[in-house]
């Protein structure tokens, strides 16, 4: 069953002036439930106005052409738009900077409340949103969100989209300006929403490590159209394209090629450390490379 599906999604910012500029081109895209979709592109490739389409925050703009399916809900149908932005929840860059009331209770509790939901539910949901991210509700509830760490600023504005339940979660770099053991934390999270509360995730992220390891299919994105759409080793084994169209190669990638370079002999697939570490494991158990080396 089709979660998403866009169909001729065209976007041009300033249309008939000198700033004129096609961020979309003519998408077509199918996302099944259930999909953990991984969205790569430079900066301009049209990643953030593709994410803003999918809960009404931006409007198709030729409904004669484009449409917007979410859910079996269309972005261009007024009457769909509010449950439409319930069904899909968007947590943008740096999301703690959004957090906005003096209380942590009150920051989650601000979207259910746009639900017209009854007090005890929104205190429920609260409370297990709170749970899902990793807070305790009796520490965390009456602190101001200001007074917080980084990492838990951001799970607090986390907290306050996935109250809401969305069936489809979208990240857009969910861990820019985090240190390595926040953006482990943060990593693992997403996965768990995955599994407790949105099952179709989308995350947009520029650290190919992350989306490798992470996404089970990725679209890469280059001037508002989709250049590459797969498998994580399925797109970065395009490896010219990666490059042409200004990409990095995940770091098990580019080891993995540094070592068949020194004649190391290794599948062509590899992208995630996970695989490149039982390639060599397996590797080292058959004792030799192929230049007869057994140091690897």
């Amino acid at each position: 069953m089709s979660a998403i599906e866009l169909k001729h999604l065209t976007f041009v910012y300033s249309k008939k002036t000198p700033f004129e500029k096609r961020a979309l081109d003519d998408i077509n895209l199918s996302v099944e439930e259930g999909t953990f979709l991984g969205v790569i592109g430079e900066t301009g490739s049209g990643k953030s106005t593709l994410i803003q389409h999918l809960n009404g925050l931006i409007k198709v703009q030729d409904k004669k052409v484009s449409s917007v399916i979410v859910n079996g809900l269309s972005a261009t149908d007024k009457k769909a738009l509010k449950n439409l932005r319930f069904e899909v929840g968007i947590v943008f860059q740096y999301p703690e900077y959004q957090l906005f009331e003096d209380s942590v209770k009150k920051d989650v509790a601000f979207g259910p409340k746009n639900m017209k939901l009854s007090p005890e539910e929104i205190d429920a949901r609260v409370r297990r949103a709170l749970e899902v991210v990793g807070l305790d509700y009796d520490e965390f509830a009456e602190r101001s969100p200001f007074e917080l760490s980084g990492g838990e600023k951001r799970r607090v504005a986390i907290a306050g989209v996935i109250a809401m339940e969305p069936k489809i979660l979208v990240l857009d770099e969910p861990v820019a300006g985090l240190d390595p053991a926040g953006r482990a934390e943060i990593l693992a999270l997403i996965k768990q929403l995955q599994k407790d509360v949105s099952p179709t995730i989308i995350m947009v992220s520029h650290n190919m490590d992350d989306i490798a390891v992470l996404a089970d299919r990725i679209i890469a994105m280059h001037d508002g159209r989709i250049e590459l759409d797969g498998t994580p080793e399925e797109v970065f084994c395009n490896r010219e394209k990666i490059a042409e169209i200004g990409l990095d190669l995940p770091l098990a990638t580019r080891l993995r090629d540094k070592l068949v370079e020194r004649g190391v002999n290794l599948p062509d697939g590899i992208v995630t450390p996970k695989q490149l570490e039982t390639a060599l494991a397996n590797l080292k158990s058959g004792g030799l490379n192929e230049r007869g080396d057994d140091n690897v």
